[in-house]
C-alpha cells in the first residue's frame, strides 16, 4: 500500500490499483484508498489526527455493516462506491 524511500516523497496507493475493469460501474471499494491517505497523512506529513479521523471513519462505516460488493457478507448491506463515499464523508 505504501513505499516511503529514506529521500523524497513516498508513493501511496492501494495495491488493486485504480480498477480499471470496473471503473464507472459504482462497483469499486474506496476504503483502501481512504486508508491510503490515512497513511499518506501519518507518514508523510505528520497529520496524525487527520489520519486517525479517516481510519476511524472506515471502522465506523464497516461497524454500521456497509461492505460494497468485494467485501460483502451475509447480514451487510451492499452499498456502491458512490454510496460508500458518502457514508464516509458522515462520519468525518
Amino acid at each position: 500500500p505504501a513505499a516511503i524511500g529514506w529521500e523524497g516523497p513516498g508513493l501511496y496507493e492501494p495495491v488493486h490499483g485504480s480498477a480499471p475493469d470496473i471503473a464507472g460501474q459504482d462497483k469499486a471499494n474506496p476504503l483502501a484508498q481512504v486508508l491510503s491517505a490515512a497513511m499518506m497523512m501519518r507518514y508523510q506529513f505528520g497529520e496524525e489526527g487527520i489520519a486517525s479521523a479517516l481510519e476511524k471513519a472506515v471502522n465506523d462505516v464497516l461497524d454500521d455493516g456497509y461492505r460494497t460488493g468485494d467485501i460483502m457478507q451475509e447480514g451487510k448491506t451492499l452499498v456502491g462506491c458512490v454510496k460508500m463515499g458518502e457514508l464516509l464523508l458522515a462520519k468525518l
